[in-house]
């Protein structure tokens, strides 16, 4: 009954209050050595995606060449400032997100795409593998409508290639992104060679290629 709890978004009357106080994190980024918080370069463009645990979600994007800076934290739900522990519990409806700053005359947002589809399992609704919860759940959470409609675009194409392979339907949520929250400091960059070389990862994705280039529908 618990688990089943956990893959039910809570409603907003119902979540947890959370606080006024943001959390406080490290200046620099562990591996980047980049600024984590605002005021980012001013040709800097933000991505944020959700793929399940965000510790190697987040090495994920930092490896990424044209990304300036990424960030662990909490978006997608109701409760303000929230801990790990209270989006763990369920209560507070948000995803464990990934902030991507990044240059776009390095890496387009097409490429941070095909990093998000390719490094987890959309298909799995509230959970990635053996991580079961509302927190683990697929998102992009877009900044303009250009990404919306790239985003948009992506999504199509990799469902005909999931679809070939025998996958279900995307689940992954796509909408404006609501306000990104902080993590803890200890999950910022969790899975540096500094921190935890050989930490837990939980990610897995299907193996399959998604394509890059992809007009949106007229």
């Amino acid at each position: 009954m618990f688990g089943f709890a956990k893959t039910q978004m809570v409603a907003p009357e119902k979540a947890l209050p959370g606080r006024d106080e943001p959390m406080p994190v490290p200046s620099r980024h562990e591996v980047l050595g980049t600024p984590l918080t605002p005021p980012y370069p001013d040709h800097a463009e933000i991505a944020d995606f959700a793929l399940g645990c965000f510790w190697g979600a987040e090495r994920k994007f930092w490896q990424t060449d044209g990304v300036i800076t990424t960030a662990a934290g909490y978006q997608g739900g109701h409760t303000p400032n929230p801990t790990y522990e209270e989006v763990c519990s369920g209560q507070t409806g948000h995803t464990e997100a990934v902030r991507v700053v990044y240059d776009p005359a390095r890496v387009s947002y097409e490429t941070l795409l095909k990093v998000f589809w390719e490094s987890h399992d959309p298909t799995q609704g509230m959970r990635q593998g053996n991580d079961v919860g509302t927190q683990y759940r697929s998102a992009i959470f877009t900044h303009s409508e250009a990404q919306q409609a790239q985003a948009e675009a992506s999504r199509a194409a990799y469902q005909q290639t999931l679809t070939a392979a025998g996958y279900p339907e995307i689940t992954t949520e796509l909408t404006k992104a609501p306000p990104f929250y902080f993590a803890e400091p200890y999950h910022q960059q969790y899975l540096s060679d500094t921190k935890n070389p050989n930490g837990y990862c939980g990610l897995g994705g299907t193996g399959l290629t998604c394509p890059v280039g992809v007009a949106p529908a007229e």
